[in-house]
């Protein structure tokens, strides 16, 4: 079953990871005790120190900027992640084996972008420095000494479990390190907000597996901010030997939030045959396809991408043999991507099942052929057909959705280590 292949996947990397990092500078108990006493601080300051941290690091080190979500930075959310993360690591400093999926998942993002191990130093320069300026006198010597050593124990958990990422991807037939170009081989509006971009190297060149779930790091140059943009897609398709295929939505301003830089640059600015900066796929929410237990996919907005592509290597692979329910949720089926591919694979497959949810279906939208339920998705509802023995269940979307299903899911009695979840953008809570 998938939790069982996580672990041998996650655990023992981290684990190597951990025994790797260990040393001369390994924490001491005061230490420990020292960084478990500032954590009311960082409770109260921790969005400031982050805040602080990556202005002061961006403006001394300005080619970062081609590494970290300009988006993100405007919005606060990566100041928000990394505060969250920071108070983490203090409270499980005892146990940093609870941080174990953190850092597989954070890890991967780090690869994905290309990290490096001489990165490090520079993030603990300035953030100690933030860590400084903010809490003023309260940051004696030990403390500075003790949350020197913390970040360094924790710089090199990540250093380690990075590194045996890239050697495992440079190990793989058709991998590679850092970026690789790419060209636009093909664009397939999938909905009035989603197209599909078939993505093939340039130099023509095999290309590796990737397992269902996984994501793409893609860089566009941004003349205006004189920098590389990156950001990450779930890989959308079951693997196949010449392209990857990634499902993009184009994010529109809405309040505060600007609109999505990169999704409308892809949208609307790049044509079939330009070109792109592509990574080695990475990611840690997959799919076990040698398992043969039922699979609920349960998905909102753009969240299926990941879902389809497991959906068709469980085709591939499998053929009608396992049982798979598929949920989705959209606001009509206008913005309802790849109703096609989905309405079709049901019809051919007996195994298969979906359930979909309109919020706001529109005239045009058919109740038992393009959706099955108006509003939100209600598991309740449906639980005859979702609650099922022995089933995995993997939920992708934003946040509040994912969020929402899963404690649905754990109410309905579905164990919490049968659910997995995709994390899409920073985290804050």
């Amino acid at each position: 079953m998938f939790l069982s292949q996580t672990r041998r996947a996650i655990r023992p990397a981290f684990t190597r990871a951990i025994r790797l990092a260990q040393g001369p500078k390994w924490l001491t108990t005061e230490q420990k005790q020292i960084v478990k006493s500032t954590i009311p601080a960082l409770e109260q300051h921790g969005v400031e120190i982050t805040t602080l941290f990556y202005k002061r690091m961006l403006e001394a080190h300005p080619e970062l900027k081609n590494i970290f979500n300009t988006a993100h930075q405007a919005t606060g959310e990566q100041p928000n992640a990394l505060a969250h993360a920071v108070w983490a690591y203090a409270v499980n400093i005892d146990h940093p084996e609870a941080l174990a999926s953190a850092v597989s998942r954070i890890g991967h993002k780090h690869a994905s972008l290309g990290v490096t191990a001489d990165q490090y130093p520079i993030v603990g320069e300035h953030l100690l420095a933030a860590i400084k300026e903010v809490l003023g006198p309260a940051v004696t010597a030990p403390v500075a000494d003790a949350w020197g050593a913390a970040y360094q124990e924790l710089a090199d958990i990540f250093i380690n479990f990075e590194r045996n990422l890239y050697e495992q991807n440079q190990k793989t037939p058709g991998g590679w390190k850092g970026w690789r170009k790419f060209f636009i081989s093909k664009k397939v509006t999938e909905s009035d907000e989603i197209i599909s971009f078939h993505l093939t190297p340039v130099d023509k060149d095999a290309l590796p597996p990737y397992k269902p779930g996984q994501f793409l790091s893609v860089r566009c140059y941004v003349p205006e901010l004189e920098s590389y943009q990156p950001r990450q897609y779930s890989l959308s398709d079951s693997p196949t030997p010449d392209h990857f295929r990634i499902s993009v939505k184009r994010e529109f301003a809405s309040g505060p939030r600007p609109a999505g830089r990169i999704s409308n640059v892809l949208h609307e600015s790049l044509p079939v045959g330009a070109e792109l900066d592509v990574s080695m796929p990475f990611g840690d929410f997959i799919l076990d396809v040698n398992a043969t237990n039922p699979v609920v996919l349960i998905s909102g907005g753009v969240g299926l991408t990941p879902m389809m592509s497991m959906l068709k290597t469980i085709i591939q692979q499998q053929g009608q043999a396992r049982q798979v329910v598929f949920i989705h949720a959209a606001r009509n089926g206008r913005v309802h991507a790849m109703k096609q591919d989905l309405t079709r694979i049901t019809a051919d497959h007996q195994s298969i099942s979906r359930i979909v949810f309109y919020e706001e279906a529109t005239e045009n939208d058919k109740k038992g052929v393009d959706y099955d339920y108006t509003g939100r998705v209600d598991l309740a509802k449906i639980q005859e057909e979702v609650i099922i023995p022995d089933a995995d269940y993997y939920i992708c979307g934003p946040q509040p959705f994912m969020k929402t299903q899963s404690k649905s899911l754990e109410s309905l009695g579905v164990s919490p280590e049968r659910i997995h979840m995709e994390v899409f953008g920073s985290p804050s809570d």
